[in-house]
């Protein structure tokens, strides 16, 4: 396929889908790219951008259920200041980003999907704004499920009177100076997880991930190799990764984009290669409003609400009007109709865009790691970036906006917002963010871990458990020279430490039968086994016993159910579970409660990993309604590995829905050559009736890896 914009543009297709694109321009490169992506991601493009705009109502049904989602995103108001951030971008940069929209607009104004066509729906033309709409979504909805979840979770255990000494236990070193009694009377309207979120499926959320680097020193090539495999959702089709090989001339990019953002995310080029996981950084902050008569308090003053007005406008039905309250600090959580203390909310990426464009843009550019780092640093949502050139450098770099607090605030839990001194002061600069050139031991992992020590500031309160971090350093020591073939054995690893760790102590509760078998388990979640769903039976039950003894059934099978707490924060349970004086056992010890957990269990059928751990790849569109004859979803498949295995395969329930962290996409690439090795969950096309919807899956689930 050939198309002209500046200059003539070729379009071919690898074996498995792949565009290859040869350009001779930049502004055809992104002309290019919008055009791939519109191409092969239609309804991905149009629906996220209904989503973000909270027009689901309007433009998709005219449901309650997507009544909640419109409200969810309206709040966010992630439409904010978009026009400013635009017009800050230079004249060049403007200049690529309309490219990139006119290769969008080239295919979805003239080839509107048939679903589209059915429901009403004419896509009005795909705007730069728009591109920076879905930069925030994106950025954002990791945090809705990590960051933002777990800081009012512990405001709900606060409400729920739990004592100090058991939340200081769950959430140790980050609660200084919190006023515990102040917290109490905080007025909330939402719940711990919003009605809204639970409609995200349609959104992947980037929560784990494992990424890590090797010198020349420790490969056969004598150049650095690195791996990257991004912990999405990958129970819905398509994949939100796009793959591309593009070239512009002589210079290449070979990786990952994702449709909408006309960005090169991870992958490499001639000479550097990045890859990047979700950090954990806390870029989320709350603070406590003093509100009499609809006025809050600053400095002895009283300060009206700016109040922002959406109507949403739904399909056949009265429009909603939707009242939200905000001021410097964010969001109000719920009205200010009676006199009290309120919650104000605010994303530091809230109003981010442009520097991220530029960042990115960058990247293509850039010759060596050091200038690789200097660039991704500037970008204003937050991930874990490992880089290596062909020059034989390594190189982490965090990127994403963190706040500037006063002293002795962490930022977990809300400040008194009547105060100035609790008001952000700036961003941290990206070179004060965890950092490392070079590492002497020779390699650098990052799974989500605490990485704090490798930067001027804490920029990550809670992070998630190290057992993978763990795991892929054991991995990588164990062997003196790597190559591709032994990262690939790397990323399929299914080996848990956490399971190692806690097994002993429910072996002396068990059965003859259940002993035998946990005894001599090797720790491996494959789908074979039964043992990983016998220690997950009594692990899960173990925590609904602690929470239930501690809060209560109701709130235990909340948080169990209806939220991704556990899933991210595992760690801070496990180290209560590993303290068997812990004050989370003055009611019932570990031992009495181990013992309630395999009474509990003691009838239930064990069955292979395989059959307890699948899911059901559905299409975005439909959402599993439809027939299965009809070929939109796929499966069920079954998933190896677990919540804390490098090869993660955690299926759970949040918000009443089955989600799941898995990898998304894997690839490999060894600087000595100009290829990459990947596997995509999924296939490039969205299209239902394209050859390459889901031809992907099955290498994806085989651990088989396509040349690019």
């Amino acid at each position: 396929m050939k198309l002209t914009y500046q200059n003539e543009i070729l379009f071919q297709r690898t074996e498995m889908g792949t565009f290859q694109i040869n350009t001779s321009s930049e502004i055809d490169f992104y002309y290019a790219m919008g055009f791939a992506h519109a191409y092969d991601r239609t309804t991905q493009l149009l629906l996220m951008r209904i989503l973000g705009k909270g027009n689901a109502s309007q433009h998709l049904m005219s449901t309650d259920e997507m009544l909640e989602m419109d409200i969810f995103f309206r709040k966010m108001n992630w439409k904010s200041e978009l026009e400013s951030e635009v017009a800050q971008l230079t004249p060049e940069e403007l200049k690529l980003a309309n490219a990139y929209c006119d290769g969008v607009n080239k295919y979805i104004l003239h080839k509107r999907p048939t679903h589209f066509k059915m429901i009403g729906y004419k896509p009005e033309p795909w705007t730069v704004a728009d591109s920076m709409l879905i930069s925030r979504m994106t950025g954002y909805i990791s945090l809705a499920q990590s960051q933002g979840e777990v800081e009012r979770f512990f405001l709900q255990l606060v409400k729920q009177g739990l004592p100090e000494d058991q939340i200081h236990e769950l959430f140790p070193n980050i609660l200084k100076g919190c006023d515990f009694e102040l917290l109490k009377q905080i007025q909330f309207e939402e719940k711990l997880v919003p009605d809204g979120v639970k409609w995200l499926n349609m959104i992947s959320a980037a929560i784990a991930s494992n990424n890590w680097i090797v010198s020349g020193n420790r490969s056969k090539s004598g150049k650095p190799i690195l791996a990257n495999d991004p912990h999405l959702e990958t129970n819905r089709l398509p994949n939100i990764w796009y793959e591309l090989s593009i070239s512009l001339n002589d210079r290449f990019f070979k990786g990952c984009t994702m449709p909408g953002l006309p960005a090169c995310l991870i992958g490499r080029t001639n000479d550097l290669a990045w890859g990047a996981t979700y950090t954990f950084m806390d870029a989320m902050d709350s603070w406590i409003e003093d509100v009499k008569e609809g006025k809050y308090l600053k400095n002895d003053q009283r300060h009206d609400f700016i109040m922002r007005t959406e109507i949403i406008k739904r399909k056949k039905k009265p429009d909603h009007i939707l009242e939200i309250y905000e001021n410097d600090h964010g969001t109000l959580d719920g009205l200010p109709v009676e006199n009290g203390y309120y919650l104000t909310t605010r994303w530091a990426s809230n109003s981010a865009g442009h520097k991220s464009v530029r960042a990115i843009r960058n990247m293509f550019f850039a010759r060596d790691v050091e200038e690789g780092m200097n660039q991704i640093g500037q970008l204003e949502v937050s991930f874990n970036w490992v880089l290596s050139d062909i020059h034989g450098n390594i190189g982490y770099q965090m990127s994403g906006l963190l706040p500037k607090r006063k002293d002795g605030w962490s930022g977990f839990y809300p400040v008194p917002g009547w105060l100035s001194e609790n008001d952000w002061i700036s961003f941290v600069h990206h070179k004060d963010l965890p950092r490392i050139y070079n590492p002497e031991k020779g390699f650098f992992v990052t799974c989500n871990q605490d990485l704090n020590e490798y930067g001027n500031v804490t920029a990550i309160n809670i992070a998630m458990g190290d057992y993978r971090y763990r795991r892929v350093s054991e991995m990588i020591n164990s062997t003196e020279k790597h190559d591709s073939k032994s990262f690939q054995k790397i990323q399929q690893d299914v080996y848990s430490i956490q399971a190692k760790e806690l097994t002993d102590y429910f072996l002396p509760h068990l059965n003859d039968q259940q002993k035998d078998l946990l005894s001599n388990w090797d720790f491996c979640y494959r789908t074979s086994q039964i043992e990983p769903t016998i220690f997950e039976e009594l692990y899960k039950g173990l925590i609904s016993e602690l929470l239930a003894t501690n809060l209560g059934y109701e709130v235990a099978q909340h948080i169990l159910n209806d939220t991704g707490v556990l899933a991210d924060f595992y760690l801070n349970f496990d180290r209560i579970i590993h303290n068997e004086n812990s004050s989370w056992f003055k009611r019932n010890s570990r031992d009495q409660m181990i013992q309630n957990v395999v009474k509990k269990l003691e009838h239930n059928k064990i069955v292979q990993w395989g059959k307890e751990n699948r899911f059901n790849m559905t299409n975005m569109f439909f959402g599993g309604k439809l027939p299965g004859f009809m070929g939109y979803d796929k499966g069920p498949i079954e998933l190896k590995g677990g919540r804390s295995t490098v090869h993660q395969g955690q299926i759970y329930r949040s918000a009443g829905r089955l989600t799941s962290f898995t990898p998304s996409y894997r690839f490999i690439t060894d600087m000595s050559t100009d290829f990459i090795e990947s596997a995509l969950a999924g296939g490039a096309s969205d299209h239902r009736w394209s050859k390459y919807y889901a031809n992907e899956v099955n290498n994806w689930l085989t651990g088989k890896y396509k040349k690019l």
